[in-house]
C-alpha cells in the first residue's frame, strides 16, 4: 500500500522541473551551477526545487568549497518502484477478482 509518504514524494517528483533534476542527478553529481545550465532554470528557482528535494530526502548535498553539488539517492527512487510493482503485482493477481453489486 501506498502511504502518506508516498504521495507526498509523488508531489515532489511530479513537477517537471525536479524531475528534470533528478533525471539529470541520475546520471551524475551536479552543482547548483550545472544544473542551471542543463535546465535553463534561473538560480533561485532552481534553488527553490533542490530545497524541496533535499527535504523529500530524494537529493544529499556535498559541500565543495563555494559550491554545493547534490547526488540522486536511489533507495528513496527504488523503494517508491518498489511500492508501486508490488500495486501492479497485486492488481494482476487480482485482475479477476469481482464484487458482486448489491
Amino acid at each position: 500500500m501506498l502511504t502518506s509518504v508516498d504521495t507526498d514524494l509523488i508531489r515532489v517528483l511530479a513537477d517537471p522541473l525536479r524531475l528534470q533534476i533528478v533525471t539529470l542527478l541520475a546520471r551524475e553529481t551536479l552543482c547548483t551551477t550545472h544544473l542551471v545550465e542543463e535546465t535553463g532554470a534561473r538560480q533561485t528557482n532552481l534553488s527553490n526545487h533542490l530545497k524541496v528535494l533535499r527535504e523529500a530526502g530524494v537529493v544529499e548535498t556535498e559541500p565543495c568549497g563555494r559550491f554545493t553539488y547534490y547526488r540522486l539517492r536511489p533507495d528513496v527512487i527504488e523503494n517508491l518502484a518498489g511500492r508501486f510493482a508490488a500495486l501492479a503485482e497485486t492488481a494482476r493477481t487480482h485482475a479477476d477478482t469481482k464484487r458482486a453489486c448489491p
